[in-house]
């Protein structure tokens, strides 16, 4: 019986990292958004186990950065004309985890961790992930045959910086924790503090279909 025969060792090697090989320098700086995102909630997450505001303002200072390389990234596309569907897909995933997952940590890390809260944080969340969806999927429509969208549908998702810089304030002034911004009020079976209601105002306005925002 004769044997299939099998791809040298030369050739699967030839095939490793082959689709890292295969990003543009706008994708690669698609990445450092999403580093900056990560990055974020991880000193989120260690400044609970520190109890160290310090790693709290490190998070809240990545959020720019994430903003720097997330307007770098369309620029240099549109400047190298590499602009790409994979390109666009990198750029949702990184938003979502900088503008969307970090604020949100970083929110919990502060003190926003009553049951509203909780519950806010979420909505937010998945109100970024759906605007992003809908960008993606209308992107071609809004841009009228241009390589540019006209204007967003929503307040685009990097908007949350401004969430991050109520935050990084509120830390800097020792308004965390026990003494939170805005107080808490009890709601039932439920603590809500009241500094939640920006990021649910934040959502809401992202999914928003009837205001439009024109892109510069």
């Amino acid at each position: 019986m004769s044997s299939v025969p099998q791809p040298s060792t030369g050739a699967r090697t030839r095939r490793h990292f082959s689709m890292l090989r295969s990003f543009q320098l706008a994708d690669f700086l698609t990445l450092g958004n999403a580093a900056c995102g990560i990055g974020a909630v991880l000193l989120a997450l260690n400044s609970i186990a520190t109890a160290s505001p310090l790693q709290l303002l490190y998070a809240a200072a990545l959020a720019p950065a994430a903003l720097v390389f997330d307007v770098l990234d369309g620029r240099v596309a549109r400047w190298r004309q590499t602009s790409s569907a994979l390109g666009r897909e990198l750029d949702s995933l990184a938003d979502v985890i900088s503008f969307g997952v970090a604020p949100a940590a970083l929110g919990f890390a502060c003190g926003l961790r009553g049951g509203w809260d909780a519950v806010i944080l979420v909505y937010f969340v998945c109100c970024g992930v759906s605007r992003l969806a809908r960008y993606n999927v209308t992107a071609e429509t809004l841009s009228e045959g241009s390589d540019k969208v006209a204007y967003f549908e929503g307040t685009p998702i990097p908007t949350s910086v401004l969430l991050t810089a109520v935050l990084a304030a509120a830390t800097w002034q020792g308004r965390i924790g026990e003494q939170m911004l805005g107080g808490s009020w009890a709601l039932g079976p439920w603590q809500l503090h009241p500094l939640t209601l920006l990021f649910a105002l934040s959502g809401t306005l992202m999914i928003s279909k009837t205001l439009r925002i024109p892109k510069f």
